[in-house]
């Protein structure tokens, strides 16, 4: 797939780090997030977004981040997106679980601001070229 990845949807319950990924995703990185505060919502707003990308936090309260991407997997339109991680729970063996999920990648927090899209847009890039 060498398509250009351009609708992220995002995934995140602290609002104060959410504002900040937002703004950089679409004013620096030139995509278009949709953002929401629970996976259970991201889950109702999968069909209309149509997102390329999941940019899932891992730590949430109800539903965590590798519960959403279970539940979006389930979902004929989510089947097949691929996921990218973001998480403080960084211990080696954790980031090994999320990538045996499926996930292209985990991003830590914290995270460095003017590095994300670039981060993001490098491992859609290199998901592509394995998939091309």
């Amino acid at each position: 797939m060498t398509d250009e990845l351009k609708r992220i949807l995002y995934v995140e319950d602290v609002a104060s780090i959410a504002t900040v990924a937002v703004m950089v995703l679409e004013d620096l990185g030139g995509f278009e997030v949709r953002h929401f505060l629970s996976g259970q919502a991201a889950l109702e707003a999968l069909p209309d977004f149509a997102p390329q990308l999941l940019l899932l936090d891992v730590m949430m309260p109800g539903m965590d981040g590798p519960e959403t991407l279970r539940r979006i997997r389930e979902l004929p339109e989510g089947r097949d997106l691929p996921a990218i991680f973001m998480t403080a729970k960084a211990q080696v063996h954790e980031q090994d679980e999320y990538i045996a999920m499926g996930a292209l990648g985990v991003i830590v927090k914290p995270f460095e601001p003017i590095s994300l899209s670039d981060t993001i847009r490098e491992m859609w890039n290199t998901r592509s070229a394995v998939t091309s």
